[in-house]
């Protein structure tokens, strides 16, 4: 008899609590029931079940053998289930979780090509400035910059940003332009508020060394959009990344604050809840997205 067949019956004896309705779970006599399990018995050498007239349990041995019975057997159903996953077209609804300035910059105007490749997927695309619990929130991806802080989850790198002090030359030709990590203690600053690390930036002086500068800011917004805005108008100093300052610093509206300063550099990823398999509709958006962003970073934005 087919060994898996046998272990199934065995199973399902013991998560039913008796044969008959072991018999109604898997659509088959309660007599091949009770050969599937006698069979598996004999095969073991063993007595797995202790049977009386009112009910079945398992034996000692039985109870250990089922725990190793399970696992196979649900081993198996996730492969049967990879298998029809990975062959099945990519569909239904996929709710990404993205901050903000990335997903009305970059995310935004690349979502109707993937649409028009997958027309069976719907997109719910949350973009927020906070940390989101992806699994208890019900979101399937996200897409997060920077050192990832849950180690539970899957993740993919798509490309890089790097991070440089901005300002405006109207905000240099009034306040002057600090030559180096000590003198922004001088100067105005402008602040990310949903930092958890608080109004900290973390900078790398020209010899190597790390710094963590704790200033205190002018301005603290939310959103790196605003805090880029604030530093055209000459505002401050922003600390951000070149997705968001590219443009702006290649029209002349900002310029470096400490060009001497290493550049640097952030991970770009998706990550997804951790499991055997990924859905297809996942795996598809973030192939797409690895496409999308393959000649972006970490300054070429």
């Amino acid at each position: 008899m087919d060994r898996l067949t046998e272990m199934e019956a065995f199973a399902t004896v013991v998560d039913q609590g008796g044969f008959t309705d072991a018999a109604k779970k898997m659509g088959i006599s309660k007599s091949a029931v009770s050969k599937h399990v006698s069979s598996l018995e004999a095969r073991l050498g063993a007595r797995l079940l202790n049977r009386t007239t009112r009910r079945v349990s398992p034996t000692e041995i039985g109870l250990a053998y089922y725990d190793r019975a399970r696992r196979v057997l649900n081993d198996a159903g996730e492969a049967d289930a990879l298998v029809t996953s990975m062959q099945s077209a990519p569909s239904g609804l996929l709710r990404i979780s993205v901050a903000t300035d990335f997903g009305v910059n970059h995310l935004s105007p690349v979502l109707s090509e993937f649409l028009s490749d997958f027309p069976d997927i719907t997109v719910n695309m949350v973009l927020n400035n906070r940390y989101v619990e992806l699994i208890s929130e019900g979101f399937d991806m996200a897409v997060r910059i920077g050192e990832l802080e849950d180690s539970t989850l899957r993740a993919r790198k798509l490309t890089e940003t790097t991070k440089r002090m901005i300002a405006s030359p109207k905000y240099f030709e009034q306040y002057g332009r600090p030559d180096k990590i000590d003198d922004l203690n001088d100067h105005k600053l402008l602040h990310y508020s949903n930092q958890s690390s608080g109004n900290v930036w973390k900078l790398t002086a020209p010899s190597g060394e790390k710094r963590q500068v704790r200033t205190a800011g002018w301005l603290s917004v939310n959103d790196g959009q605003s805090l880029l805005n604030a530093a055209i108008s000459g505002l401050g100093i922003a600390y951000l990344p070149s997705f968001l300052y590219s443009e702006a610093m290649e029209k002349g509206l900002v310029e470096d604050a400490i060009p001497e300063l290493p550049l640097e550099t952030q991970g770009i990823y998706a990550v997804y809840p951790p499991g055997r398999f990924t859905q297809p509709k996942v795996r598809a958006f973030i192939d797409f997205l690895v496409h999308a962003f393959a000649e972006k970073g970490p300054s070429d934005w």
